[in-house]
């Protein structure tokens, strides 16, 4: 069974400026996994109420979501809250495979969709990057995103890996509406925009991270810096928020949220592999004794 331990929430204010950011961080642990978790949300300069909105992280299932709410207001904030709900109820205790990552994002579209008719004639939709781990081990996982949410690999190198492409104007090669630029998101979840949702699998090696954010965060921290700031020896909870700061310093005004996820080493796995190892050394160092010995 995936039993959650360690929650620890800090949703008290760091500054006068971020007058909401909330930190979390959290640990998934199994005999043969084991899941660090944190995530950072700041509330942007100019909104009322930040409409982004990221996966509680005291969940059964390792689905981690970040979503970005479009259209401002209260309804994007609504949006966003509504499609992370939303997808984690049908991915908590459902096999998790494309399918089952396409179906729930898409009944999110008409989910949301139609609550929002329901409630305003104002429109709002959202964004969104997911990713979730399949296998025991956490080898494998799922990526899927809409919009302009992404999901980077952080590994041992100095710079981190872009897991998605941007469903901007610009990408896919489509004109905006009068007003907008090409660089707005083009896809989202809520409004009937998109048929079909990005989905990839990838690796995940032992202590490599995913990172999921929104455009409050990646349009101003490059890949560089996402890589230097995640390898600080600091809580993982205060890496986020470092990712966040550095944002800020580079001018973003808008709301901004990390999660990461982070694959360690389990101590069963160092066990086994350090078992591994003697073994092969001893079988080395018995056939070379054997092949010099009279």
């Amino acid at each position: 069974m995936i039993t959650p331990t360690d929650v620890a929430l800090s949703p008290r204010p760091r500054t006068a400026r971020e007058r909401l950011t909330a930190t979390v961080q959290a640990r998934i642990a199994t005999a043969w996994s084991r899941l660090a978790i944190a995530a950072a949300s700041a509330r942007g300069r100019h909104h009322r109420v930040n409409e982004d909105c990221h996966s509680p992280l005291d969940g059964i299932a390792p689905v981690f979501i970040v979503a970005d709410g479009v259209g401002g207001g209260a309804m994007a904030s609504w949006a966003s809250k509504q499609l992370v709900a939303r997808v984690h109820r049908r991915l908590e205790r459902a096999r998790i495979d494309a399918d089952a990552i396409r179906d729930a994002l898409l009944d999110a579209d008409r989910g949301i969709a139609k609550g929002i008719a329901d409630q305003s004639a104002t429109t709002g939709a959202a964004t969104v990057a997911l990713c979730a781990g399949s296998g025991a081990l956490r080898a494998k996982w799922w990526i899927a995103w809409v919009g302009d949410c992404r999901v980077y690999r952080v590994g041992s190198g100095h710079i981190a890996e872009v897991m998605t492409s941007d469903d901007t104007y610009r990408h896919l090669s489509e004109e905006p509406p009068p007003g907008g630029s090409l660089d707005d998101p083009a896809r989202m979840i809520g409004n009937g925009a998109v048929s079909a949702p990005n989905i990839e699998r990838a690796d995940l090696r032992w202590d490599q991270m995913l990172l999921l954010c929104s455009d409050g965060v990646h349009k101003y921290v490059d890949p560089v810096e996402i890589a230097r700031v995640m390898h600080e020896r600091t809580p993982l909870a205060r890496r986020c928020l470092r990712l966040i700061e550095l944002a800020r310093l580079n001018g973003s005004q808008d709301d901004a949220t990390v999660l990461v996820v982070h694959r360690e080493t389990s101590p069963r796995t160092r066990l086994v592999r350090y078992a591994a190892g003697l073994f092969f050394a001893l079988v080395a160092a018995t056939l070379a004794f054997l092949e010099f010995a009279p």
